[in-house]
């Protein structure tokens, strides 16, 4: 009895430890849990689309599986999708609203993001361990404006590549949120929307975003 209760002791301790040190979802036990974000429309006076869709995480033993579905996107183009967060810190981010949209040009543009939802992070392309947050192979929609996206990982391998890119960070996908991007290149834009480094303002403007929040074990 006494071994039996000494080792509930260092069980509860190595789970008190293990908290304070935020260790990764795989290494907190959860071998089997499952993550959503339901995905509204952003800019759709913009676009004249209506995007929403559905995003979902399952964490089963050493693997994520990302699944994403999409519908009311721009058709017949490729559609950039990211979870996005904030590198620093472990603040919450969330999706942005009208008053997001400081210079009032009527578009909530990438830049404007950021301040509520953070910087770029996990791709949800052909390979999201490689970190390429702009490329030629993530989804492209069909006629109908709809696309279905999925992704097995390694979440060991995915967890190195993300906190060799954001030193000090972990997945917590609890805190993020999930970005559709992309517009046709013909959208014309006024010339206060920003963009980052060189890419047209076109490919990586939000069409719509959802909070990622923890659904099942």
């Amino acid at each position: 009895m006494r071994f039996q209760k000494n080792s509930f002791a260092a069980m509860s301790l190595a789970g008190v430890l293990a908290t304070i040190a935020g260790i990764s979802i795989v290494q907190a036990g959860n071998s089997h849990v499952t993550y959503k974000a339901e995905l509204s429309p952003l800019n759709s006076k913009t676009t004249g689309s209506d995007a929403r869709g559905e995003a979902t995480f399952a964490v089963s033993g050493s693997q994520l599986t990302i699944h994403v579905s999409a519908k009311g996107v721009p058709p017949n183009m490729e559609h950039l999708q990211h979870f996005h967060g904030f590198a620093k810190g472990d603040r919450m981010s969330r999706c942005p609203t009208a008053r997001d949209d400081t210079n009032r040009d009527g578009i909530i543009d990438i830049v404007e993001t950021e301040p509520v939802a953070g910087t770029t992070m996990v791709p949800f392309d052909n390979d999201p361990v490689g970190m390429s947050m702009v490329n030629d192979t993530f989804p492209r929609a069909g006629a109908h404006g709809s696309y279905s996206y999925e992704k097995t990982v390694s979440l060991k391998a995915l967890e190195a590549a993300f906190t060799k890119k954001f030193s000090g960070q972990k997945l917590d996908l609890g805190r993020r949120v999930v970005f559709l991007h992309g517009f046709p290149a013909s959208t014309k834009l006024p010339a206060t929307v920003a963009s980052l480094d060189d890419v047209p303002a076109q490919v990586v403007l939000p069409i719509a975003c959802g909070a990622i929040k923890k659904v099942r074990d």
